[in-house]
């Protein structure tokens, strides 16, 4: 089997865990391609990737272009010499970068392509009530998340999981699959494959304030894949009024479907045998951890002892 020479995009701790799988393994990484450093928090003291903090640990170069489409870049990737790139969670890449290595680029992708191309793929699993998701690797083209598929894999969806669970599921069934299409290329057995065309295509938006609030007016069932799809990060909110009126962000991060039968309006907060409870169209769910404006995530009973819901309170 051919030796590779390897060049790796990616950022996150998700994409950590790939880099080290293949560092295990002995494969031959010369260049790790990571974001800038930013400045961050109230402090802006300056932040550096989970995938540079991993590097600085070897001896692997570190490159951390501003500019994909610099000049200078494109000649310090060059020099690397790569057969392959590898992109995990990363920018979107110009041509003459994914194109540079004679063995092509290939990214992974946190879903069964074509479905749920775009930024959130393992979140929209879940809060669209899927059941059955997985990882795929393809050869990068012009379009986002639309090249040629080198292999999937895949795997069912506790309907309890969270987006974290699942998250964190992904990453190693991701590092196996990379490691599997790696060697694929290597022994020249990659057969890439076209994506299949589809007219019910569910896309994996990014979130916003307006995408991650949530509408109790659906159904509770909905809402339970919304507030675990959404956790731990971005995570679902809501509003709520406080004593005085102010109206504070409610963020929460974990529900329970219960069989209580919703006998008042959507969205009414309330509590039941020192439970917290929400009423929805269908059923009530039960608030097990949440998070109010202004203090540290909680459990719900410390949410109780805390806070004063002798009378119901509307949620917007």
């Amino acid at each position: 089997m051919k030796s590779l020479r390897i060049v790796f995009m990616g950022t996150p701790d998700f994409a950590v865990c790939i880099l080290d799988r293949m560092i295990q393994e002995k494969h031959q990484i010369v260049g790790v391609i990571t974001a800038p450093d930013k400045p961050a928090g109230r402090g802006r003291k300056i932040n550096q990737s989970a995938v540079k903090t991993y590097t600085l640990e070897t001896s692997i170069p570190i490159l951390q272009p501003t500019n994909l489409k610099s000049d200078d870049f494109y000649q310090e990737l060059k020099a690397l010499k790569p057969d392959v790139i590898v992109v995990v969670a990363f920018r979107m890449l110009p041509k003459r970068i994914w194109s540079l290595p004679p063995l092509g680029t290939f990214n992974l992708h946190a879903s069964l392509l074509p479905q749920y191309r775009g930024a959130a793929p393992i979140n929209w699993a879940i809060i669209n009530g899927e059941t059955q998701t997985g990882v795929t690797t393809f050869f990068l083209d012009e379009k986002i998340d639309t090249g040629a598929i080198l292999l999937q894999k895949k795997t069912s969806i506790d309907p309890h999981e969270s987006a974290g669970d699942l998250h964190d599921r992904l990453m190693h069934l991701g590092a196996e699959t990379v490691l599997e299409t790696l060697e694929l290329i290597a022994k020249d057995r990659a057969k890439p494959i076209q994506q299949p065309k589809s007219e019910d295509l569910k896309t994996a938006y990014k979130f916003n304030a307006e995408n991650t609030k949530i509408d109790w007016q659906q159904p509770a069932e909905q809402i339970y894949n919304f507030i675990r799809g959404l956790s731990p990060f971005p995570v679902a909110y809501t509003f709520l009024n406080n004593e005085n009126q102010e109206k504070l962000r409610l963020k929460v991060f974990e529900t329970q479907k219960t069989d209580l039968p919703s006998n008042r309006p959507p969205g009414i907060l309330f509590k039941e045998n020192n439970k917290l409870l929400v009423s929805t169209p269908t059923k009530s769910l039960q608030i097990i951890s949440l998070q109010l404006q202004g203090k540290r995530k909680m459990s719900a009973i410390d949410f109780l002892n805390g806070f004063n819901l002798d009378k119901e309170i509307k949620l917007s």
